[in-house]
């Protein structure tokens, strides 16, 4: 299973409000299962968001990566996309009942084996 860190708080908009569309400079060809890890640092553009979460640097939820589109205006993926970017687009998001602490990497990532079984057997039952 892949994993992907967000910086705070787009993780937490992306488990507990509406955020279906991560933007990216560059694109991928993955769809399928992807960890959602919040990263250590706090995007400091997103202060007027309100305060910060304070989970950081675990994973967080697990979710689906369904597709992936550039986008010139940003208009495509509602209030969420960035113009410029590659929007990733997630689908089945199901938060952690616990955090799973970890460190995060750039790019798509693999989580160790411990890792992985700790975050999925949370979800196990769940449909996604």
């Amino acid at each position: 299973m892949k994993a992907l860190t967000i910086r705070q708080p787009w993780a937490d908009a992306i488990i507990h409000q509406t955020k279906r569309t991560e933007n990216r400079t560059w694109k991928t060809t993955y769809r399928g299962p992807v960890l959602i890890h919040a990263g250590a640092a706090h995007d400091p553009q997103a202060a007027i968001y309100g305060p910060r979460p304070d989970i950081r640097s675990a994973i967080l939820a697990i979710a689906s990566i369904t597709d992936c589109h550039y986008s010139d205006d940003g208009q495509c993926c509602g209030p969420w996309g960035n113009e410029h970017t590659y929007h990733w687009t997630l689908a089945n998001v199901t938060p952690l009942p616990t955090p799973v602490p970890c460190k995060g990497r750039l790019g798509l990532w693999t989580p160790s084996d411990d890792v992985t079984t700790r975050a999925t057997q949370q979800t196990e039952g769940n449909p996604r």
